[in-house]
């Protein structure tokens, strides 16, 4: 059975094609009044709309959402916190540097979340990220040595974690040392109510063999943006050394889409929007085959390709992702509460056949 994933917006969101242009949130300019505003003070604030958003993935029957790292948007940890108490079912990724805290401080931080939402919270690590954001961040660490540094977060924070189970007085006992290049522990381990819970799943990304060496030692999900020639070889190459780990580490791809009733629906919201940023080339002169196209950079989107095309086109192409072995896809669309409704009534129930469909993969795909 097929997870599927909301990835939140960090920076505001709305229908216009550049990100400066969407009002709604407070980023971007400001929304004009209409006969419909509120105009009193305080009775909308720019959490609300990400509410309806979260709200909009339970209801819809999404597995999850994503609260990305963006250091010019929305702090992750305070969106994922918020997501998890207004939701009963969805599971919640947070994405965060490294840098941000110690690993004790994190794994402190998240045992909290779980246990005020039953084990719901999951970890999406962003670590190789844009040299400048990081040296205004005040992070010196570089190149190999961010994962070097991630896969010592990783032990650290597993390491105090595994130190929870319970004994016969009621209460973790402590005890967990490490030293290391990062990071130092003495005595770690948490007590009482912290103790017991279940470690967040673990999600990393990228393509380097640093990347896959990282999630093949360390991680639980590895996250994958298509590529103009596919996914196949990277995935093979994290299989193996998976193996060679003795571990087994999910399959996940993120992909923007743009799915409507038809596939001339669909183009002509990607050409509208194409037009809006006055572009010299076509949208057209990006597509590359199978529904894949090749432009959603251009529309602000941090994968620059996803898929465009009829809820039973785009249908079809998840199938073939998932029978090539990923598990987990995490989609985004703007403006984001309209296209998150529109994939959980039309789309989802043909995408995923274990759980939401009539049909088959196989049957889709023939």
């Amino acid at each position: 059975m097929s997870e599927f994933v909301w990835k939140l917006p960090s920076r505001g969101d709305g229908r216009r094609a550049r990100p400066d242009l969407r009002g709604r949130g407070g980023f971007g300019p400001a929304t004009p009044p209409t006969p419909a505003t509120d105009l009193r003070p305080g009775r909308f604030g720019p959490f609300d709309e990400l509410a309806q958003i979260v709200d909009a993935a339970e209801l819809n029957g999404f597995d999850g959402v994503l609260a990305p790292y963006d250091p010019l948007g929305e702090e992750s940890w305070i969106v994922a916190g918020a997501a998890l108490r207004a939701t009963r079912y969805a599971r919640v990724t947070v994405e965060f540097q490294p840098a941000f805290g110690t690993p004790v401080y994190a794994a402190k931080l998240s045992a909290t979340l779980q246990r005020h939402s039953r084990g719901r919270l999951d970890w999406r690590l962003a670590v190789d990220t844009d040299p400048g954001e990081a040296t205004t961040r005040g992070d010196r660490v570089e190149g190999e040595d961010r994962y070097r540094r991630a896969a010592e977060f990783l032990t650290v924070a597993r390491g105090v974690w595994n130190e929870n189970e319970v004994g016969a007085a009621g209460f973790a006992g402590t005890g967990f040392e490490y030293a290391g290049q990062y990071y130092d522990v003495v005595d770690g381990g948490f007590r009482g109510i912290l103790s017991g819970l279940p470690f967040p799943t673990v999600h990393l990304s990228g393509t380097s063999a640093a990347a896959l060496r990282l999630s093949a030692e360390h991680g639980d999900v590895h996250v994958f943006g298509e590529e103009p020639d596919g996914i196949s070889r990277a995935t093979a190459e994290l299989r193996e050394r998976a193996d060679a780990a003795g571990r087994r580490v999910r399959v996940a791809l993120e992909l923007p889409i743009i799915a409507r009733e038809t596939e001339d629906e669909a183009w002509a919201r990607v050409h509208r929007q194409w037009a809006e940023l006055g572009r010299p080339e076509s949208a057209a002169e990006h597509a590359l085959g199978d529904g894949r196209w090749a432009g959603f950079a251009a529309l602000g989107y941090d994968r620059p390709i996803g898929l465009v095309g009829s809820y039973e086109q785009v249908a079809r192409q998840l199938s073939v992702y998932e029978i090539a072995g990923v598990g987990t896809f995490v989609l985004s669309g703007h403006p984001h509460i309209e296209e998150i409704h529109r994939a959980g009534e039309h789309l989802l129930f043909l995408a995923d056949p274990a759980g939401r469909t009539l049909t088959t993969a196989q049957e889709l795909t023939a």
